[in-house]
């Protein structure tokens, strides 16, 4: 018996979809407490709706989490392709913090639902990263052999910075000065 083709999603069902996560991020940007029912209402849908596509909090946040890094992995080649790569990094650098101001407190439910590790997501980013490294390193602007992985261990404290702190941004920009400092091939550049 073959089993039957699923039927493609009904145009309402992806714009209700696309609502729903357009309304989710702005929410949780506001407040990372903020409840479904909240969404909904942001997202014209109902509750019933909304956990239609999403049957918890949880699977909400890890496709909101998923959508945005894989927004950051496919932002990295086209920015090398219009960038010479030092910028590039510097432009990806800023999406990226910019990623963890929005997301500051969901982290712990990403980490939990990921099991602290097991995020499919992983490889795809520390290859971005690594594309924008060896970019750099080719043309003599950054330091070769540099471990991606290395990188994003660096990165990762943007997502403990409270964006409630007056100084949140420049507290960001900082930091990913002394790291892109730390990977230039000559210093001072």
């Amino acid at each position: 018996m073959n089993p039957q083709p699923s039927k493609p999603t009904r145009k309402d069902a992806r714009d209700n979809r696309d609502r729903i996560l357009a309304a989710a991020r702005a929410e949780l940007a506001a407040s990372t407490s903020a409840s479904l029912s909240a969404i909904a209402r942001e997202a014209g849908v109902g509750i019933g709706t909304l956990y239609r596509h999403f049957p918890t909090r949880e699977a909400l946040i890890m496709e909101l989490y998923r959508h945005d890094l894989q927004h950051l992995i496919d932002l990295a080649p086209g920015l090398l392709r219009t960038h010479p790569p030092l910028e590039a990094l510097r432009r990806w650098f800023d999406e990226v913090a910019h990623y963890g101001r929005l997301k500051f407190g969901v982290f712990e439910v990403v980490h939990a639902a990921t099991g602290g590790g097991a995020d499919p997501m992983y490889g795809p980013f520390v290859h971005a990263i690594g594309t924008l490294l060896d970019a750099g390193a080719a043309d003599g602007t950054l330091k070769p052999d540099v471990d991606p992985e290395d990188v994003l261990l660096q990165l990762s404290v943007l997502w403990r910075i409270d964006p409630a702190r007056g100084d949140a941004e420049a507290r960001a920009a900082r930091i990913l000065r002394l790291i892109v400092d730390g990977l230039r091939a000559q210093q001072g550049k």
